[in-house]
């Protein structure tokens, strides 16, 4: 999985960026054609509208223009002489109705120049359109020209591929997305995987310990020199419920976590000492700082300490925060225990230590069910990462607050907030 997951990745990012590129080059293709098909247009146009202002002209001074003599050149120079009495409306008009029969709904001005003097112009036509103008000559010997500008001609092009254009940027995106959601998908699946052959490899070594020392201490028992002595099997049988106990703990956290699945989580909230649980969960503990040569310093300074919370869930959150807190710290653990009235109606709880310390990225999942940084098989940590994943979920029961600042390499500090019984006056 290690190995295909980047190949599938890099091909299908390789697929994507040919499909974009293919899609340019059809985009730009369809411009192009659609440009072609403008100055076509353009062309279809022009020969109706020089017929249109002839017969318009040729109607003006009074003549038929179906007895015009229109083979003869000389007739053409002497007709376009008058063009400059010709009202623009009328030519204005006529422009538009042929532009409009080829579907070229745009502004425009027009002008009529002769040897490159205007004789006829619409009053917007200015010398600087010149150069971008479409042109034509009028009469066999070029004498009169036609200069016809057409204002944003991209958008004729532009409107009449927009609903392609459009629909191929629509599609592209949606298949980016699709994409990205794959490869958050499979990610998220392989982080997945990793989790939980973590937690299978913990939970083994979680039970397969207590198990083995239960097994010794049945075979201990079985020996005869040891049923003949009352304090050994006093002795043997204390470890067997120990370790007993530590397997019904065990399974009570997995039981937890099941329960946080299902939002099933039944508070029995009373009036309770937030000190009180805070030093009777750091009395439980102190063996084990001992053992790490450490120090556990508790700073309650909390004016008003009483809360709204179920005793049971609230001691185990602290007992989690500390046995955090000992897990992973150095060899001479350094723990604090502080609290305080940041406002009126809440107590805050801060728990620090001298740890391992989190990166980022760990602190970012940190709360997250099973997770735990990953460290493949090793059990020099115990745990199934389900300690936070119940920390958080009961402190939101409460409608609190929980949050962690940490360091790598330096420490942690686990900051809860909850609501007081009393307000502070």
């Amino acid at each position: 999985m290690k190995k295909v997951f980047p190949s599938i990745v890099i091909l299908i990012t390789l697929s994507l960026l040919g499909l974009m590129f293919l899609q340019m080059s059809w985009i730009q293709n369809v411009l192009l054609v659609q440009k072609g098909k403008y100055n076509n247009d353009l062309e279809n146009s022009f020969t109706d509208i020089k017929w249109g202002i002839q017969h318009k002209i040729a109607l003006y001074i009074g003549m038929n223009p179906e007895t015009v003599d229109w083979e003869n050149s000389r007739t053409w120079d002497i007709l376009w002489s008058y063009v400059s009495q010709v009202p623009q409306e009328d030519i204005n008009h006529i422009i538009a109705e042929e532009l409009s029969e080829n579907h070229i709904d745009l502004k425009f001005e027009y002008s009529i120049t002769s040897n490159n003097w205007p004789q006829n112009s619409s009053k917007g036509f200015s010398n600087d359109m010149f150069s971008s103008s479409f042109r034509k000559a009028l009469t066999p010997n070029g004498s009169y020209r036609f200069a016809l500008y057409i204002k944003q001609p991209k958008n004729y092009i532009l409107r009449r591929t927009s609903w392609m254009i459009g629909a191929s940027v629509l599609f592209t995106i949606i298949i980016i997305a699709a994409f990205a959601l794959t490869v958050r998908t499979v990610f998220r699946q392989k982080q997945l995987s990793e989790i939980k052959s973590d937690f299978i490899n913990n939970m083994t070594h979680e039970f397969k310990t207590p198990l083995a020392t239960i097994s010794l201490a049945v075979d201990a028992l079985a020996n005869p020199k040891v049923k003949s002595n009352t304090a050994q099997i006093e002795y043997y049988t204390g470890i067997i419920r120990e370790e007993n106990v530590r397997m019904n703990k065990q399974v009570e956290k997995i039981l937890q976590a099941a329960q946080m699945d299902t939002s099933n989580l039944e508070l029995n909230l009373q009036q309770i000492d937030a000190h009180e649980i805070i030093r009777t969960a750091a009395s439980n503990i102190m063996l084990r700082v001992e053992e790490k040569n450490g120090t556990l310093e508790q700073k309650l300074n909390a004016k008003k300490f009483m809360i709204e919370a179920d005793e049971v869930h609230f001691s185990n959150i602290v007992a989690n925060l500390l046995d955090n807190a000992i897990k992973y710290s150095k060899d001479r653990a350094k723990i604090i225990i502080e609290t305080s009235n940041p406002s009126s109606k809440t107590i805050s709880i801060r728990i620090r230590d001298n740890g391992i310390g989190m990166s980022k990225e760990t602190v970012n999942h940190i709360f997250e069910k099973f997770y735990r940084a990953h460290t493949g098989n090793l059990h020099n940590v115990k745990g199934f990462g389900l300690g936070l994943s119940y920390v958080k979920s009961v402190v939101e029961a409460h409608k609190g607050k929980i949050k962690v600042d940490s360091t790598l390499g330096k420490g942690s500090v686990f900051s809860l907030e909850l609501k007081t019984s009393v307000e502070i006056k």
